[in-house]
């Protein structure tokens, strides 16, 4: 780690995690590289290496912020509400997701080998940010359904959470992919990340 204060450290990591998210919106994580996100940066290559080793720690920094995003608003749906009907917390938990597009995309992608190529510390930093949000959401559960014991909460936490991390590709398909399934004749059906979300938790929590 450079030296320097952490103001200054923290402002560089925001710089390279905003450089690299914003090459995200036009390009594949493939075709992105630590020589292109320097490109839109104030410092070099060289420098990036003082703060992350691999590009996978730069997109799993990225991960980690959305999941942070994403547990205060889980907090939030939880602090402002005294009471909430099982359609109500389907419908907060699907408007939360709705707004985290970044973080579903990310989901989509193989975990095991972008954490693979990660410092544990940098992987412990991001496991964090993960297990606080399925807090948060359990603690919403807690909240609004106290007849689900805890058994009956861990069973909608481990249904709900590796169900979204493929909602991005069937919500999100391109016209080529749309064209295969149809010479395939596999029906696509449009739902949105609502949608999608809204129907898993309400089936999961009914």
């Amino acid at each position: 780690m450079p030296k320097g204060s952490p103001e200054l450290t923290n402002a560089r990591k925001e710089e390279i995690i905003s450089a690299c998210k914003s090459l995200y919106r036009d390009m594949s994580f493939k075709d992105i590289t630590i020589m292109k996100i320097a490109e839109y940066t104030s410092f070099s290559r060289a420098s990036i290496y003082n703060y992350f080793e691999t590009k996978e720690e730069i997109f799993l920094a990225i991960l980690q912020k959305e999941y942070e995003l994403w547990v205060a608003d889980l907090h939030s749906i939880t602090d402002r509400s005294e009471s909430m009907t099982k359609n109500e917390i389907a419908e907060a938990l699907a408007s939360s997701l709705d707004k985290r597009r970044l973080l579903l995309k990310l989901l989509s992608m193989n975990h095991y080998d972008m954490e693979e190529n990660c410092r544990e510390e940098r992987l412990y930093e991001f496991k964090v940010a993960f297990g606080n949000s399925m807090k948060a959401v359990d603690g919403l559960l807690k909240k609004f359904c106290p007849e689900l014991n805890e058994q009956k909460r861990r069973d909608f936490l481990y249904s709900f959470f590796p169900f979204i991390y493929g909602i991005y590709p069937y919500t999100v398909v391109t016209e080529k992919q749309k064209s295969a399934m149809e010479k395939a004749e596999v029906g696509y059906v449009f739902y949105s990340i609502y949608e999608m979300v809204y129907n898993c938790a309400q089936k999961l929590l009914n």
